[in-house]
């Protein structure tokens, strides 16, 4: 049995959907799963052993070329039993359909009766949990979900996590502290770069060293925590957002004897490679988007006004971010690797 699987277009969501293709596996030992997903993912679903191929997807989100579409679909007509599309948008049910699947599976959403054929209506009480709503699309409609849920994990290379190190020069010789201080999404979901440097700083005090993740946009931000330590820990420190590939991010978080960060797609990255992690919460909530492993500290204020799931604060003030000291986050981390920390 060959399936399809539409994947999502961001890196979190693409984590979390390894939990479906665990699923499928379990419930078909033998079928084979390929992910038509933006390029990008690819190093994602390399370390995922229930892939069998991860298959580019051209168009960026939100683009409509139907011509393209209707190509990419003819091109894998007869290949596939079943399709699974985990996005809601009837965009992503145009390749199945031209593709000829004939069994086409996937949550209502924008109106996608005729080009689905096995649609679901989402009861979002029955399943609050986004990994609940990937896994359904396993089984039959209504059908209770296995428990324990599967986590994601992903497989490391011993081979290309050394390259990785070579590359930028980074040794395994202290504890590495892992700091993921960006978020695509928006300024909402960034914990203060103030509030990071303090936690770098008592680490490295501690004999840990620093490594900062992120994407291009956030090599300003991390290169502001590096700023706020002073002299000589500031060079325990080393800034890699912007610098590594996707992969090699992969690969050298996995190296990180504890990790903090927003809730973003890194933070997920680290949950499936089991990392001790400390996830900081504010516009968002972890009652929707988890990490799933099995060292997690989840930390936020609550607020009234949070979670609003909004890009920017309403009010201006980023008060569930901002008024979340370093203090809980150091203790969450002295949990998970105990350190003996004084914490102002």
């Amino acid at each position: 049995m060959n399936i399809l699987i539409i994947g999502p277009s961001w890196v979190g969501d693409m984590v979390m959907a390894q939990t479906l293709f665990t699923c499928l596996k379990q419930r078909h030992p033998d079928c084979q799963i390929d992910v038509l997903a933006p390029d990008w993912s690819r190093p994602i679903l390399e370390r995922m052993p229930e892939v069998r191929n991860a298959l580019s997807f051209p168009l960026g989100h939100g683009v409509l070329e139907l011509a393209t579409r209707r190509k990419i679909g003819k091109s894998l007509a007869g290949q596939y039993e079943q399709a699974i599309l985990l996005p809601n948008s009837l965009k992503s049910a145009l390749v199945p359909f031209f593709a000829g699947i004939p069994k086409r599976t996937g949550w209502k959403g924008e109106m996608r009766y005729g080009l689905l054929n096995d649609v679901r209506n989402l009861d979002k009480q029955r399943l609050p949990l986004m990994i609940e709503r990937f896994m359904a699309l396993a089984y039959e409609p209504d059908a209770a979900l296995p428990k324990p849920y599967p986590q994601p994990r992903l497989v490391i290379d011993n081979a290309s996590r050394e390259a990785a190190l070579a590359k930028f020069g980074l040794s395994l010789d202290r504890p590495v502290l892992a700091l993921c201080p960006g978020a695509e999404f928006g300024e909402a979901k960034r914990w203060p770069a103030e509030h990071y440097a303090k936690v770098a700083e008592l680490k490295i005090r501690a004999g840990w060293q620093v490594w900062l993740f992120g994407s291009k946009n956030d090599h300003p931000g991390c290169e502001e925590i590096r700023a706020r330590l002073i002299p000589g820990l500031r060079e325990e420190s080393v800034n890699l957002a912007g610098e590594t590939s996707l992969a090699e991010a992969i690969d050298l978080l996995s190296c990180a004897g504890a990790v903090v960060s927003n809730d973003s797609g890194l933070m997920h990255v680290a949950a499936a490679l089991n990392r001790p992690l400390v996830a900081v919460y504010g516009s968002t909530s972890p009652q929707f988007t988890p990490p799933l492993a099995d060292q997690v500290e989840i930390v936020r204020l609550g607020l009234e006004c949070s979670p609003c799931f909004e890009r920017t604060c309403r009010f201006g003030h980023y008060d569930c971010l901002r008024e979340l000291k370093p203090r809980p986050v150091i203790e969450a981390l002295q949990r998970l690797v105990a350190d003996p920390l004084e914490v102002e």
